[in-house]
């Protein structure tokens, strides 16, 4: 019997978990749209399976990997690919279109044995040497930064990680590029990305209509659930308690982090540490409930600064509108914070709470919603826990283990700390 270990079938690694199951709403339709030669959006709550998804349906390989940056912006993000792409890049003396430098790119291969660069290459075949001519990109100008991957025939998927991470304007100016990649070249474009609109690229850039795909990965089903316990059961030789495998799933608030967690800590506290000779249950007399509670509280201290820099806004401000953009998430029960504040209601709660009353400028509480992702991601709050829709007007928590820590606090001591009403 091969032996597994617990962490590589229950943990979070940057491997994909042993027990990684195919959900056909999710993989098949990767797979298929991965066929249609469109781009492709990921999307989903925070550790909801988004990147293992992607690692199982494009092999390593097919892509090069991009991990986006809270400081990137376009002109880096291009040289990033390029990078990625395999050119080497130093700095041009002369200037692009929006006044930076340009950049050189060259790209190193092997011609009969020696070292070259293919950008602007002229070949000596009798003294097998290469002189190189880099191409001289401008990093702003998307024209370029194709131009320069077809030159080297790359064919490749580029995957951008942790799309969200990058400022709006970086997300809102990347969203127009891809539209040129599309018309212009074959090269397609996987972006990973937390939040929970299906069209947050095609509401940058609308052009985008017909040329990107969305794939939601935040969706679990309890069978699916279940079939992720039991497959990790196999490799290790292992049963859950019926009562502890029902909690877990029941709680979870359909969370496979909390699942995955819950079942290595359930091992872990029975001694298990991996595949076991001979069949054994665990789990009896554990209360799967407070289990996930525990995970749940050890990211207390993250929550809790969560709400007071989220509190603070961008800076000082009579309206204090994203203090007070908070006081509707507290006061919502967790079944409507699962599906979404819409901003009607959030605007209602705010006329009824606010000191301006009424007389709050609704411009305000929309530009405050707009802003919530810009400025978690200002104020290092990763990975992000509101994220607001604006196709559907809603402000969603895009973070289930803030759900349950919910659940678990003391909601008017929580508001009376942010100088809210209870």
């Amino acid at each position: 019997m091969t032996n597994y270990e617990v962490n590589d079938v229950f943990g979070l690694s940057r491997d994909l978990p042993l027990n990684y199951i195919e959900r056909p709403a999710v993989d098949d339709k990767l797979k298929q749209e991965l066929q249609a030669k469109k781009h492709i959006v990921i999307y989903g709550s925070s550790k909801q399976g988004k990147t293992c998804v992607r690692k199982h349906c494009i092999n390593s390989e097919d892509y090069i990997l991009v991990q986006c940056s809270n400081r990137s912006d376009v002109s880096e993000l291009n040289a990033s690919i390029l990078k990625r792409a395999g050119f080497e890049i130093t700095q041009s003396s002369k200037k692009g279109i929006t006044g930076k430098n340009k950049i050189l790119a060259s790209l190193k291969t092997t011609v009969f044995g020696f070292g070259a660069s293919a950008g602007g290459e002229v070949e000596d075949t009798k003294s097998q040497e290469t002189t190189t001519v880099p191409l001289e990109i401008d990093v702003d100008d998307v024209n370029d930064v194709i131009a320069a991957l077809k030159s080297i025939n790359f064919d490749k998927i580029i995957v951008l990680e942790d799309f969200h991470y990058m400022p709006f304007e970086t997300q809102r100016d990347f969203s127009i590029a891809l539209k040129a990649f599309h018309e212009t070249s074959d090269i397609i474009f996987v972006i990973v990305g937390v939040w929970l609109e299906d069209n947050r690229l095609i509401v940058y850039n609308g052009d985008l209509t017909g040329r990107i795909i969305s794939v939601n990965a935040d969706k679990w089903e309890v069978a699916e659930l279940e079939m992720a316990v039991n497959k990790g059961c196999a490799l290790l030789n292992i049963t859950f308690d019926k009562k502890f495998k029902s909690d877990i799933v029941k709680h979870c608030l359909n969370s496979i982090y909390l699942v995955q967690e819950a079942c290595r800590r359930a091992c872990i506290g029975s001694g298990i540490s991996g595949t076991q000779g001979s069949s054994k249950e665990i789990g009896k007399g554990m209360d799967g409930k407070t289990i996930i509670a525990d995970i749940v509280n050890d990211q207390s201290a993250r929550y809790n600064s969560f709400l007071i820099n989220f509190s603070d806004g961008f800076q000082d401000t009579e309206l204090q509108m994203h203090k007070w953009i908070l006081y509707p998430v507290l006061s919502s029960t967790i079944e409507e914070l699962e599906l979404g504040l819409k901003f009607k209601d959030i605007r209602a709660t705010l006329q009824n709470v606010h000191p301006r009353g009424e007389r709050l400028n609704l411009g305000n509480v929309t530009q405050s919603l707009q802003s919530t992702a810009s400025l978690q991601i200002k104020k290092n709050i990763m990975p992000i826990i509101l994220d607001y829709d604006q196709t559907n007007r809603k402000l969603n928590v895009v973070d289930k283990g803030f759900l349950i820590w919910l659940q678990h606090q003391v909601i008017s001591e929580l508001k009376e700390d942010l100088d809210l009403p209870k």
